[in-house]
Parts: C-alpha cells; structure tokens; sequence
C-alpha cells in the first residue's frame, strides 16, 4: 500500500475515513465512507500529484450471502467498487463503499467521468443499486421489461429454476412497444430551428455493426447530429455464471467473452485465479501461453484488418487475410485440438505439453507471415480511398481517450507508449523483446497503424518463444492447481483421491479477492474475483476494453456522415459479446 496515498487523503478528509484493506493482489484498497465517496474521487482525479485520471472500472458486490466478516469490517449489504489508474504512478487504485438496504442509492460521478454513466446503468441494471443525479438511469444489457436485477444473489442462475417460458400476445406486445425510440428521453430534439431531424436505425442486423448492435442515428440529411448506442443483445450472464461454476469448469466461459481473442480471455481470468490461489506457474507454460496469446492476437487483428477494408469498400483482402487465419488456426488445433475456443489453459499452467512437431508449423508461419504483411501494406494502408475514408475521421485526444477509459491500440494511437505487456509485465512478458507502436492522430488510420505494426511485434514474440522454448513442466505441481498431474495417482489412495475430488469439485480457493490486467487483444482485460472460501467465485467482474470503447460513439461520430460512421466502428475493432458478456 503507497502510505502516502493513505496519509494524504487521511490529512484530508480525516484519520477515521480511509482505511486500508489487505487483498491478494496487492492493489491499493481502500474503504471510505458513502457521504464522502464523490469528493475523495474528485480530489484523486484531479487535485492529488501525479493523480488517477481514468476510471477503470465501477462495479458492485452483493454482500448478504458472505458469511465472513472481511479485513474486520461490519458486513454491508453491497459494495460499490471503484478501480481508478494513474498513468504516472502506473498504479491502480480500489476504492469501497458499503451501502446498506435493500434497495441503496448512491450519488454519481458523471460529472467527473463521462465513462461513468455505462457503469452506473449497468449497475443499477444487475444490483438494483440507483445513482442520484444520473442523466439517464436506465437498463443497459438487460430488457427494460425485465423483472429482478440479475446479479444479486437472490436472482436464480440456472433456466431450471425459473418456470418454463410462455411467449403470450400481450408479451409480444409489451415487448415490441419497449423497443420503441424516443428521442426524448434522451434529451434528443426533432427540429431545430431551420430543419426536421431524421432518426434512423443502424442494425440490430446491419452488417456494418459487425454483430447484433443497434445504434439510433438523429440526423440532418446525411449529417450525424448525435448517436445513441444500444446494446445488450448479446447478453447471457457471464458473470452470473462465473458465480455458479467452479473455478475449474469456468474456464471455456472465458473462451466466449472477446471471442476472436481465444486464449487471451483464459489468461486474464487464470492469473486472478493464480493470485487468490498463490501459484506459480513453471517458466515453460508461461511462454507456451505466451506464445498461444500473440498467435490468437494476430489472428484477431487479421479478422479486424480484413472486415474494416470490407467496411469501406475493398472485397478482396478479407478473402486473403481469412485465409491467413486459417494458418494460425491450423497452429492452435494442432497444439489444443480446437480452433476458436480451445479451453487449453488450465489454473497452473496448460492442459498437455506441446506435441512433437509444433516448432515447424511455427517456424513455417514466422517465415512466411512477414511477406504477407507487406503485401497488405500496398493492397490497404497504401489506397488511396482507404486513406480518404480513415484520415481525420473518428478523432479523438488522448486527455479525451483517458476520460472515456479507452485502453489498446486506441489509446496508443493518441500518441502515449503505454502497453501493459511492458508497463505493468505479467505472465512472463518482461522476458520477451518488442516494441511498441505508437501513432498520434488518434483517427480511424492511425488505429489502424498502431494494429498493423502489433501483428510484426506479436510474430517476434512468438519467434523468440520457438527459439527459447524452455524445457520442464507445463502445469504447476501446487495442490490447488487443476486438473493435477496424474501421473502418481495409481501409487496411493490418497493422491487418487486429491486428483478425484480436484477434477470433479474443483479446487478450494482461500478467501480473498484479487485483479490482473492484461493487454487482451481490444486493450485493457480484467477478471476480477472475490473468494468466500469456496469451490467457486462469490463474485466475478469481467471488465473489457469494448464496452467503454463503444461509449465513445456519440462523441467520436457528431458532426460526420452516416458513411463515416461505420469507418468509425471498423476502425474501433470491438466485440459484441466483449461488450455485452
């Protein structure tokens, strides 16, 4: 814990506000009082030095299941948590407020970061929890007909324990007039004062919205006015389910949240699960996961890559980088067995060895995949009209990319040099030489930019993990890890059982809570997990770059065309299910 924070904001608010919290991660945490939440956050945003400008994430924990009192506190009935970063410090900072009642409010902080105002609405969607003062408090991935508040603990997980579903003409009914649009309600006018405003429809089913997303458009001829982002249809509980899964059998959940990423999303929960656990996991799968990780980025950025020349007009390079893909995927199923969602990393390492042959099929792509790259350079980056469509279009600056939360390439694109991978090293990255592209216009081509040259930095990663691919184990020998090895299970009863009870069950994590960031293949990924002691998560909190990106769209697409809208979301490189979960 950086005591200066500590003694700064107790000099400041008083002795009796700020109190330090012990958490398995090691990031600063600390419990401050409800009536004082808003100053504190205002004074670390922006009074403090070397203050923490982006709000990370905003999420809550209900609190009326866990038995055990925590760090001595009196148990609240939820918890709002409030993760902020400070670029300068390279610090994250947890910040708890415990709320009381059945229903609790809290004041909000849009007024101190637009990034806000999704959190709070997906808060008050799944806890039932209401900020007072918000402009707009309604259900985000929820229907707005939809009864209960999902993640609270007394809302059922399973379909089994709700009753068989019946599809009635008043449900119909009920269900098409809540999709209905009105303008104002959200403070959207139709006139002003020399023209009629036209309100159109982007999706759910356009193909430019790469995935089931609806955005309203209010209009002056082809002229963006403002945009409303509507989202949630892709929605099925991730996080509920984290909660209801054991920490084993979560693992292809992760799989589907950025499902272009793979592995990535793996990783990102595994590491959360390795600190609460405390285990280490040997040198030889870390950079077995490494090198999976920058294989299924590049084949993310190859999807992207194809799919926004698609989206403004250029057919044949999908074709070419789809076919690419295919290589990398002929490299992850000849490694895991699957494609997409390989499941292939375990708590403690990863689920088999590497079989023989893996180091020619990656060597072959490494030599082969450079080529390629330049060939693509002259077929996108260097048209003509891909450069009319991408310059000056979407931009934005890196004070505004801060306060919105936009993390990645997006930010790097804004001109700051900031890549967890090398900032904040994790999984064994400080071993790996690369560089990290930057670009400074913060438009639609220079996003484009800072992707292109990752892919030529991610394949020297996955070349110096051929070249230096360490011998030894590829899981952790740690009891907790999962499955166990098995290769002592037929020598006595008592290892057989620990392997039986840790397959079936799952491992038995220690009471704690603990976050790991990553730099996931869209920008910043976390799994955030709080342990009662059980074989399972009390809470888990998916953070993804996405969701906050996709925020941007009415500020990034005002004063621009309908056409440039959709430069805009391809260039944006975003997941539906990253952002709905």
């Amino acid at each position: 814990m950086p005591e200066s924070i500590v003694a700064e904001l107790s000099s400041r608010f008083g002795e009796d506000t700020i109190k330090p919290l012990t958490t398995r991660d090691e990031t600063p945490t600390l419990r401050t009082p409800q009536e004082k939440i808003v100053a504190i956050l205002q004074y670390l945003k922006s009074e403090i030095k070397m203050p923490f400008r982006m709000l990370y994430d905003l999420t809550a924990i209900d609190e009326r299941a866990y038995k055990k009192e925590q760090n001595g506190h009196k148990p609240c009935d939820f918890t709002l948590v409030y993760t902020l970063f400070s670029f300068d410090r390279n610090l994250f900072l947890r910040l708890k407020v415990g709320l009381h009642g059945e229903f609790p409010s809290q004041d909000t902080i849009t007024h101190l970061w637009p990034a806000a105002n999704w959190y709070e609405r997906e808060v008050y969607d799944m806890f039932g929890i209401r900020f007072n003062g918000h402009p707009h408090l309604q259900r985000i991935l929820m229907p707005r007909t939809w009864q209960g508040y999902p993640l609270r603990k007394e809302h059922p997980a399973r379909a089994t324990e709700m009753g068989p579903f019946k599809l009635f003409d008043e449900k119909v009914d009920k269900e098409q007039h809540a999709l209905q649009f009105s303008p104002e309600e959200w403070g959207l006018k139709r006139h002003s004062d020399d023209a009629d405003f036209m309100f159109l429809n982007i999706g759910p089913q356009h193909p430019g919205t790469h995935g089931v997303l609806r955005i309203i458009l209010q209009l002056d001829g082809e002229n963006i006015i403002d945009a409303v982002p509507d989202i949630g249809f892709h929605h099925r509980g991730a996080e509920k389910m984290g909660e209801r899964q054991s920490w084993h059998t979560y693992i292809p959940y992760t799989d589907r949240i950025d499902y272009l990423g793979g592995v990535n999303n793996n990783l990102a929960y595994l590491l959360a699960v390795e600190k609460l656990g405390g285990i280490d996991v040997p040198l030889r799968a870390q950079v077995i996961r490494i090198m999976l990780c920058e294989l299924f980025r590049i084949a993310s950025h190859l999807v992207w890559y194809g799919t926004f020349a698609q989206d403004l007009g250029q057919l044949s390079p999908v074709f070419y980088m789809f076919t690419d893909r295919e290589r990398v995927f002929e490299i992850i199923e000849a490694i895991c067995g699957g494609r997409m969602h390989p499941n292939w990393f375990r708590i403690g390492g990863v689920a088999q060895d590497l079989p023989k042959g893996w180091d020619t099929l990656v060597r072959n792509f490494v030599d082969y995949f450079p080529r390629k790259l330049r060939e693509y350079d002259k077929m996108v980056m260097k048209n003509y009209l891909f450069k009319v469509r991408t310059k000056g279009i979407g931009i934005y600056t890196l004070e505004e990319a801060i306060e919105w939360g936009v993390t990645g390439p997006g930010l790097r694109a804004c001109g700051l040099e900031w890549d967890l991978r090398k900032k904040r090293p994790y999984g064994g990255y400080e071993n790996f030489a690369f560089e990290v592209p930057v670009a400074h216009n913060g438009d639609c081509y220079d996003r484009a930019v800072v992707r292109v040259e990752e892919m030529r930095q991610s394949l020297r990663i996955v070349q110096q993990c051929l070249e230096y691919m360490p011998a030894g184990d590829f899981k952790s020998h740690h009891p907790l890890a999962t499955p166990p090895v098995k290769q002592h299970t037929m020598h006595d009863i008592e290892t057989l059982i620990h392997h039986f009870l840790n397959v079936s069950w799952g491992p038995v994590i220690p009471p704690g809570e603990a976050m790991v960031c990553t730099e996931a293949t869209k920008g910043w990924n976390s799994y955030y997990l709080v342990s009662d002691g059980n074989t399972g998560a009390y809470r888990t909190r998916i953070r993804t770059p996405s969701f906050p990106h996709m925020q941007m769209i009415p500020l990034i697409s005002k004063g621009y065309t309908v056409a440039d809208l959709l430069s805009i979301l391809g260039g944006m490189d975003y997941v539906l299910a990253d952002i709905d979960r």
